[in-house]
C-alpha cells in the first residue's frame, strides 16, 4: 500500500475510535463530560451575555463567514476548478466527500438527539439536534479537502502553509462561535471536529491513486512508463 494511503488510513482509524468514544460518553450522559460542558458553556455565555459587540461580531462569523453554506460554495468552487482542470474523477470525489459529511451528521444528529444548551436570556438560537455540530464538521471537511487536493496537486509549500494556517484559525474559530454563541456544548464541536477529520482522512485513503507521469518518461529497458501495471 501506498505510504500516503497507509498513512490516511490509519488516521482515520484513529479519528473514527476517538468519535466512537465521544459518542459512547455523550449518550451515556457521562457525568464528568456534561460537568465540563456545562462549566465552559456557561462560562463562555457570561461573557457573550455582556460583551455586545464581541457577541454580534461572532455572530457574522458564524452565520455568514463560516457558515455550512458558504463552506459547501467553497468546495463547489474547488470542484469547479477541477473540472476546469479535467480532473473529473477528483472533482466528483470531493462533491461526494462533501455530501457525505452532511448526510453523516444529519444521521448522527437524528440519532443522538441531544439537547442545545437553553439559557434565560440566550444570545442566539439554532434548530436540530445538538451533537455532532454541523458547522465544526463542514468546515473541517471543506478545508481539510482544500488542503489534501492542494498537496495532490503540487501546490507550492508556501501556498500549502498559508492554506492550513487559515484553516486552523477557521476550524477552532467556528467551533468557539458555537459554543460562545450558546448554540453547542464543547463536547459537541469536538464531535464534528472528529467525524469531519476522519471522513476526510477517509476520502483521501479510498480515492484510487493513479502517479502520473510525463508521457516521455519510459523505462529505457522495456519501452514502458514505470507506472505500467505489470
Amino acid at each position: 500500500m501506498h505510504a500516503s494511503r497507509l498513512r490516511a488510513v490509519r488516521t482515520a482509524a484513529v479519528l473514527t475510535a476517538l468519535f466512537m468514544v465521544l459518542l459512547i460518553l455523550v449518550v451515556a450522559r457521562w457525568g464528568p463530560l456534561e460537568d465540563a460542558d456545562g462549566d465552559i458553556a456557561e462560562a463562555l455565555h457570561r461573557t457573550a451575555v455582556t460583551h455586545h459587540g464581541w457577541t454580534d461580531a461572532n455572530k457574522v462569523l458564524t452565520d455568514w463567514v463560516w457558515d455550512p453554506w458558504t463552506m459547501r460554495a467553497g468546495t463547489a468552487l474547488l470542484a469547479g476548478w477541477l473540472l476546469w482542470r479535467r480532473e473529473r474523477l477528483l472533482a466528483l470525489w470531493v462533491v461526494a466527500a462533501s455530501a457525505a459529511g452532511t448526510a453523516l451528521q444529519q444521521g448522527v444528529k437524528a440519532a443522538v438527539g441531544r439537547e442545545r444548551p437553553h439559557w434565560r436570556n440566550p444570545v442566539d438560537s439554532a434548530y436540530y439536534a445538538a451533537f455532532p455540530s454541523g458547522h465544526a464538521l463542514t468546515t473541517t471537511v471543506a478545508f481539510g479537502l482544500l488542503l489534501w487536493v492542494m498537496a495532490r496537486s503540487g501546490a507550492r509549500r508556501a501556498w500549502l502553509r498559508a492554506a492550513a494556517l487559515v484553516a486552523a484559525v477557521s476550524v477552532a474559530g467556528v467551533g468557539f462561535t458555537r459554543v460562545y454563541l450558546g448554540v453547542h456544548w464543547p463536547s459537541d464541536v469536538l464531535g464534528g471536529w472528529l467525524l469531519g477529520a476522519a471522513l476526510v482522512c477517509a476520502a483521501a485513503a479510498a480515492y484510487p491513486y493513479a502517479r502520473r507521469v510525463p508521457a516521455d518518461r519510459t523505462d529505457e529497458s522495456t519501452g514502458e512508463s514505470p507506472d505500467t501495471p505489470r
